[in-house]
């Protein structure tokens, strides 16, 4: 009988007080936290004890003597560099490795993972399939 009294109550007060506590509905000094992550953990007793492995800890390099400007303006020219293809990248980091591991004489079909190349597609939302795959 519990839900059944709940929703009736709910009905009859007024649907806006099934709704979700937010600001907007708040007192002045209510502020719900819009995404960041606590850095601690608040006790029963409603206190709260930092935990230092949750605290983000931001590494900067040093940039002494770095003359760039952080802003890029919109009317700078677009560059000339081509977009990186699949092919591209495949040809500047894996072919490099495949060539220097035929001519040494270790390369593997099987053994592709040395690559970063994985056996199979299994369990992938999209599966890549050769050119000449028919279907």
């Amino acid at each position: 009988m519990g839900v059944l009294s709940a929703l009736m109550r709910g009905l009859v007060r007024g649907a806006d007080r099934m709704a979700e506590f937010t600001s907007k509905r708040g007192p002045r000094t209510f502020y719900k936290s819009r995404g960041a992550r606590p850095t601690g953990v608040l006790t029963a007793s409603r206190k709260f004890i930092p935990v230092q492995a949750m605290i983000p800890e931001f590494v900067v390099p040093s940039l002494e003597g770095f003359n760039l400007k952080p802003y890029v303006s919109y009317k700078t020219p677009a560059g000339t560099e081509q977009p990186m293809t699949p092919e591209m990248l495949f040809n500047q980091v894996l072919a490099p490795q495949i060539e220097r591991d035929i001519e040494e004489g270790v390369f593997s079909e099987e053994n592709l993972e040395k690559y970063g190349l994985e056996k199979t597609q299994e369990g992938k939302l999209f599966k890549l399939h050769p050119k000449n795959f028919v279907r």
